[in-house]
């Protein structure tokens, strides 16, 4: 190579370095501001990992101290207080009060109290429709014979309806019903249908199958 070749060479390497620092200068803040912002996000995430680990952890130690009083309406009481706490403020902490509250008024013996809580729980719309659906399901069999025969079949009607997350359960007070008015026959397809069903677990078919016997049915056949 020439002289002349080489220093061409040279000239236009230092060319390619001036352009090269001279785009880093203008736009290299745009790489420095992305690794800041991922650094920066990473963190924040982590923090707030940590904030939620913290807050569940409160939340079930305030919930575990609710729960250690002998006195049921203390209990109920002191639930109701977890959840004027800043670790109760989300939807399914706020359902999981509810529920707790509602055992424990039902063990203290209160039961308008626990079926006033349910109730508020299903007409509650801040909460997801499979803790709305339970909550209407357990007011509907606590409840019993009191409820309205109309407002009891609708309600279970929409519970069973296909996809619904208590099919099963539903199915069972249906089938109930029908054996409490006197629809044997009814009830007795119902629970068939019942014992087909993909979700219904051991525990459910095996109080199916022994309806299924009181109803004179053969469980064999259904």
């Amino acid at each position: 190579m020439s002289e002349t070749d080489s220093f061409i060479d040279e000239v236009t390497e230092e060319v390619r370095r001036d352009r090269l620092f001279a785009i880093f200068r203008k736009f290299g803040w745009i790489g420095i501001a992305l690794v800041v912002l991922i650094v920066g996000g990473a963190g924040w995430n982590e923090w707030r990992k940590a904030q939620a680990r913290a807050g569940a952890q409160a939340f079930g130690d305030a919930v575990v101290a609710a729960l250690a009083s002998d006195d049921p309406a203390a209990r109920v009481a002191a639930l109701d207080s977890v959840g004027s706490n800043a670790w109760g403020d989300s939807a399914t902490q706020k359902a999981v009060l509810g529920f707790l509250a509602a055992d424990e008024a039902l063990r203290g013996g209160d039961r308008a109290g626990a079926l006033t809580r349910l109730e508020a729980l299903a007409e509650d719309p801040a909460l997801a429709p499979s803790y709305r659906q339970l909550a209407r399901l357990k007011s509907v069999i606590l409840a019993g014979p009191s409820m309205e025969p109309a407002a009891r079949d609708a309600a279970l009607s929409d519970l069973a309806q296909p996809g619904a997350p208590f099919r099963a359960l539903a199915m069972e007070q249906q089938a109930l019903a029908l054996m409490a008015d006197g629809k044997d026959e009814e009830a007795l397809a119902l629970a068939r249908l019942i014992l087909e069903e993909p979700d219904a677990t051991a525990g459910l078919r095996r109080r199916v199958t022994q309806l299924i016997v009181v109803l004179g049915g053969d469980p064999g056949a259904a």
